[in-house]
């Protein structure tokens, strides 16, 4: 114990030694000039916040380190605590982190959207506590906000939120570091929010990537029955880095993590910048690929134990699912393109999409709602007046790509909306589906 407290605060005083990632066009680059793509798990041992035990950070860093991981998401932190020995240990592993800024009680509701100061300050402090550390891939504005098609007239709040975070990010002097946005895969809304988020021309309003919580591929699956093959299609020439913020559907089990070897193959490569798997802890939702002892009656509590489950100590593999990943990320290395051959004109400008009957409500490009707007007091009145908000505007949606030949078919999601969490992680990225109870 001694000893590993002494190298946490050895490494907190030494330079981080790893390069910063900057979005360039539709891709992802390493100071070096290199590509880089996300080989990612999802990362919420507790529900506050898990960068504050470097003891912990350490043991499960050697473990993803083996692994292949490069790239940890972490769905809540606490702005006021410290993450310097954490922050570092995963720095030294060559691990990034992604985080999400909203929280418990400032993310942006589906059914009533608005954007006031309190989330803001709330947001911004997340990008005060972790903007000096160089190994901070990104920042998530929301995670899942649409589940379902009539909630699309939260859209503008999303864009409002990312204009205004980026605009303290430049404010502060902070690195460009990527703000972005994490989607739901609704077949029905796709591409039309990934288009509007990037669509307008103003980039100061833009996210900087854009992630999908995709569980269509469920093995044993292919790249044309999967889906995979349409979402292939929507992201030709996409605008900004598009990856998989969550992927690794459990249904019927083992996973074979099949999908990786298109996601960081030819198939796929030129366009996405690699996945996150959920997840990294074993819970009652059997998506973990690691845990930290057996399961314990859901009634027992004690340091450490949460909802049934220990969520600290020495990290064991998951059988088959640790090595089966272990095996898929061996072998796959994507080499991309170097940033000084690279075009990032090359990519396409969104049109923002018309609003369709039934569908999507975002009627063209619309005016971002202001800081403290609601969808009562801004232009955005209600779901029907969006519809109505025809305006002069003859824009359409840009998905008149065809799909791919033959044509691929189109899988359920495994999970809708957040519902691939349980127990704990429901609080995390499950948290959207608290909006029932403001309906």
């Amino acid at each position: 114990m001694r000893f590993s407290i002494l190298f946490a605060l050895c490494v907190a005083t030494v330079a981080r030694a790893i390069s910063t990632i900057e979005a360039v066009g539709n891709k992802f680059f390493s100071e070096d000039g290199n590509q880089f793509f996300i080989k990612g798990v999802a990362y919420q041992l507790i529900p506050d916040d898990p960068l504050i035990d470097t003891d912990q950070c350490m043991r499960d860093a050697a473990l993803m380190e083996k692994l292949g991981v490069n790239t940890i998401r972490v769905y809540h932190v606490d702005p006021d605590a410290n993450h310097d020995g954490c922050m570092d240990v995963f720095a030294k592993a060559g691990i990034y982190a992604m985080i999400d800024m909203d929280t418990f009680k400032t993310y942006i509701l589906p059914f009533d959207p608005y954007w006031v100061q309190s989330q803001f300050d709330a947001y911004s402090k997340v990008i005060d506590a972790f903007h000096s550390y160089d190994n901070l891939l990104g920042l998530f504005v929301g995670n899942e906000i649409i589940a379902i098609n009539n909630q699309s007239h939260a859209a503008p709040f999303i864009k409002s939120a990312c204009r205004d975070l980026k605009a303290y990010r430049n404010a502060k002097g902070y690195r460009k570091i990527p703000v972005g946005y994490s989607a739901t895969d609704i077949a029905e809304l796709r591409p039309f929010l990934q288009d509007y988020l990037t669509c307008g021309g103003n980039a100061s309003e833009n996210i900087d990537f854009y992630g999908i919580n995709s569980y269509q591929w469920c093995d044993p699956s292919t790249y044309m029955t999967s889906g995979y093959a349409n979402l292939q299609e929507e992201a030709k020439d996409f605008p900004v880095p598009i990856f998989f913020s969550e992927t690794g559907c459990n249904v019927p089990g083992p996973r074979l993590f099949d999908d990786q070897a298109s996601i960081f193959g030819p198939e796929m490569t030129k366009y996405w910048s690699g996945s996150i798997i959920y997840e990294w802890i074993e819970e009652m939702n059997h998506y973990g690929i690691i845990s930290y002892g057996p399961k314990v009656d859901p009634t027992v509590t004690g340091e450490n134990i949460f909802d049934g489950f220990t969520r600290a100590g020495t990290p064991t593999p998951v059988s088959p699912d640790f090595d089966n990943l272990s095996r898929q990320w061996a072998m796959v290395t994507p080499t991309g393109v170097a940033k000084s051959d690279y075009d990032p004109k090359g990519v396409s400008t969104r049109d923002c999409p018309a609003s369709t009957a039934g569908g999507w409500l975002v009627n063209g490009n619309v005016a971002v709602p202001t800081l403290g707007a609601s969808l009562g007091t801004s232009t955005l009145a209600t779901a029907s007046s969006v519809v109505e908000m025809a305006t002069s505007s003859t824009e359409t949606s840009t998905s008149s790509e065809t799909s791919a030949t033959p044509t691929p078919s189109e899988t359920d999601n495994a999970v809708s909306g957040a519902q691939e969490v349980a127990g704990m992680a429901a609080g995390l990225v499950g948290v959207m589906m608290m909006f029932t109870f403001w309906f």
